[in-house]
């Protein structure tokens, strides 16, 4: 049987860059988008040293725009013939500021990214699986899924809040398709868009919370990927920091030093 085949949105860096290289140590072949060229391409570069040069292909792409969603799902399927999981994980942050501060590009930008490019993906996976007879598809959520609120969080908190409505919502109308649907809640992962994200004058503070309940892209990425692979299930949700787990955090906390970002 050949290894499957995992379509990333974007994958280019960050949390996606790192489930890539995972499921490539899995020999599965891998799909990674993203809308810089020039990322996209030095992605290709480091996915390709994990000797895996044959397993992957970058494509360069708007995940908000629906023909090119189109077209990435078409293109992996003209490499790979097929594509056994897709996951949604093309996201953008916003900085911490009260919403009505917002530029509307700014807004603009947040939703369509991480809403409208969730919803775009999903259509367009769940309709070409149907037709293929199988495929897993799963939806990324983060600060906001779980109802999480705090001052200045108020747009991406409601574009990532939306994502786990609507993917909670899809899984009754996928249940008769050979399509598995589900969530994928990695926690607070130190990167990029969280350091983007943070309010000036807040740093200290937000650090001293990343330190207690975060983690690095390479704790969380591999574990993600593994779970995924072995999932058989129709509306699970794979969750990195548990509640099991951040209460253990919290009590050791007096007793161990953690640091995960710098």
């Amino acid at each position: 049987m050949l290894p499957p085949v995992v379509v990333i949105t974007g994958g280019t860096k960050g949390l996606g860059l790192g489930m890539a290289q995972a499921f490539l140590r899995h020999n599965c072949r891998v799909v990674v988008s993203g809308r810089d060229s020039e990322r996209l391409a030095r992605a290709v570069t480091v996915l390709a040293g994990e000797s895996a040069g044959d397993r992957v292909l970058g494509w360069a792409g708007d995940m908000a725009n629906a023909a090119q969603v189109q077209a990435l799902w078409e293109a992996a399927v003209e490499r790979f013939e097929r594509v056994d999981i897709w996951i949604n994980n093309a996201a953008i942050g916003s900085i911490e500021q009260d919403f009505w501060e917002h530029d509307p590009a700014i807004i603009r930008s947040v939703i369509e990214a991480n809403l409208l490019g969730t919803l775009y993906g999903t259509r367009v996976a769940a309709r070409g699986m149907i037709a293929q007879g199988h495929g897993q598809i799963f939806n990324l959520e983060g600060w906001g899924s779980g109802n999480e609120r705090r001052p200045g969080s108020a747009l991406y908190g409601t574009s990532k809040a939306a994502i786990g409505y609507f993917t909670r919502s899809l899984v009754a109308e996928l249940r008769n398709t050979p399509v598995r649907l589900g969530l994928i809640n990695p926690g607070m992962v130190v990167t990029d868009l969280l350091a983007l994200s943070i309010r000036p004058g807040r740093e200290a503070r937000i650090k001293r919370f990343v330190d207690l309940f975060g983690d690095r892209v390479e704790t969380v990425a591999p574990v993600l990927a593994a779970r995924v692979l072995a999932n058989r299930r129709h509306g699970v949700r794979i969750a990195w920091l548990t509640p099991w787990r951040a209460l253990g955090r919290l009590l050791s906390a007096p007793f161990r030093t953690r640091r995960v970002m710098d």
